[in-house]
């Protein structure tokens, strides 16, 4: 999963040199250093060596070393740390560096890099190091003889503030979602209207990844000449054939009424389109009003978020509000978050009765304390950086038990809702995907220019959602 914060050391201590003159034979220096999955990505980012050894958990079982082990030369760079920064420290010239790995290093071991100098020349002011690397159990793991042009003038510089280097494994998280619904039993989805080639990508990947088993709603001319053209071979799937976009909306929403098909998976068609014949059909319709929410998968926040709603209801009421709140409580519980904690959103975190969000958000506070709403830990009004950031509420004395650990942020109308989702996805790198609740169907609702994982993952969210919806159907 996503290990976003690799720590760089950025202290300010001072770092100085020894020169060629003081240095004496048997002189070291040494340091300790325990090795993490982040150390191996990042040098592996860096190097640009992906040897699946170091990356690949399921490969490296299979190894001579049965597990993953560090690059080889990430232990060179620990030897390089200590000639360049300790002894001899700053304006030292490598020359020469024989190394010999003896025992591999893996995730967890606590090494000791150490060099001691064993010969000097004074006439070219080399000087010549054994240097070795033990881990926590004594045992020699890197070692061999560096011979570097040591400085003959003394040096003392501020350790440089390096920046911190964050490491995001985009996708992980999507990906996750989609191995949690592994076991379920693919769904009966009608596709609608899947008219360009990301769209009908994401059907077929869902398919063969086992989510969902396509039924393609669409005009049979245009579809076959959208997947001749892109190379997808439709051959086996069912096409239900009908005119226009419009007329797919209705046919789909007639086959998930009818109980022919247990999800909807938007397609090139505008959201209206098909949210328009949702709305009209009785047969999918529910206690419950429709909203949408999307997954986001934001590479510096440390799990999945939830956001509703930017994609459906503009401007709602406080009772419809009370709806969007209760079916995202119910989606982050089928996704096994036994009690979300929800922000409700607004630009101040003070009730205000100028700003209808801030009434709103003390009253679903309230209706969730009086049962009104079940489910959730939920707090409002609060404005962004303190639903986000523990660190924020406690500068500006608020004490939430949301607070820096939110899953579920509820904005106060679709405007807000749908900039915020975009500067996760734009500004942030998330990765996104969204599901339409409310119905007697869930409906995979995307972007149309969202890109076929998006759309996976969106099917992964209607897989789960419809198994959950057959296990309690009365």
């Amino acid at each position: 999963m996503n290990d976003p914060v690799y720590p760089v050391n950025n202290d300010q201590e001072m770092i100085s040199n020894v020169v060629y003159d003081d240095i004496s034979i048997g002189q070291t220096a040494s340091q300790t250093r325990t090795l993490t999955q982040a150390d191996i990505q990042a040098f592996a980012s860096i190097s640009g060596d992906v040897n699946p050894a170091h990356l690949d958990k399921e490969y490296a079982e299979n190894t001579l070393f049965h597990g993953v082990i560090a690059h080889g030369m990430w232990g060179g760079a620990l030897i390089s740390t200590i000639l360049g920064t300790r002894l001899p420290g700053p304006g030292t010239i490598y020359l020469e560096q024989n190394l010999h790995f003896a025992r591999p290093v893996r995730i967890g071991d606590t090494l000791t890099i150490s060099a001691t100098v064993i010969a000097k020349d004074d006439e070219k002011k080399r000087v010549t190091l054994d240097c070795e690397i033990v881990n926590q159990h004594g045992v020699k793991v890197v070692y061999g003889n560096a011979l570097v042009i040591a400085p003959t003038e003394r040096v003392t510089r501020q350790r440089t503030a390096l920046p911190t280097m964050a490491l995001f494994d985009l996708g992980a998280r999507q990906k996750a979602l989609v191995d949690s619904v592994a076991d379920l039993p693919a769904i009966r989805c009608a596709v609608v209207h899947p008219c360009d080639a990301d769209s009908l990508q994401g059907a077929l990947d869902a398919a063969k990844q086992g989510l969902i088993v396509p039924v393609l709603v669409a005009p049979k001319a245009k579809l076959l000449a959208v997947a001749s053209a892109a190379g997808f071979d439709i051959s086996s799937i069912e096409i239900v054939d009908v005119a226009h976009s419009h007329a797919a909306a209705d046919k789909a929403v007639e086959m998930a009424a009818a109980g022919e098909v247990e999800a909807l998976m938007k397609g090139s068609l505008h959201t209206d389109e098909l949210m328009s014949a949702v709305v009209r059909c009785a047969g999918l319709k529910t206690k419950f009003r429709l909203s949408h929410v999307f997954h986001l998968d934001v590479p510096m926040y440390h799990k999945v978020l939830l956001l509703t709603d930017a994609a459906l209801n503009i401007a709602p009421t406080l009772m419809e509000k009370a709806d969007i709140l209760q079916n995202v409580i119910n989606l982050a519980q089928a996704l096994k978050i036994a009690q979300p904690k929800v922000a409700l959103l607004s630009a101040v975190e003070t009730v205000n009765p100028k700003m209808s969000s801030t009434i709103d958000a003390a009253a679903l506070c309230k209706m969730v304390q009086r049962k009104q709403i079940k489910g959730g830990i939920v707090d409002g009004p609060l404005a962004f950086d303190n639903a986000i950031s523990a660190e924020a509420a406690r500068i500006k004395g608020i004490d939430s038990p949301v607070a820096g650990d939110v899953d579920i942020l509820m904005v106060p109308d679709l405007e807000s809702g749908n900039m915020l989702a975009k500067q996760f996805e734009y500004l942030a790198g998330a990765a996104t995907c969204g599901v339409v609740l409310g119905a007697r169907v869930p409906i995979a609702l995307t972007s149309r220019a969202d890109g076929p994982s998006s759309r996976v993952a969106s099917a992964a969210l209607v897989k789960l959602l419809a198994n959950e919806y057959r296990k309690n159907a009365p």
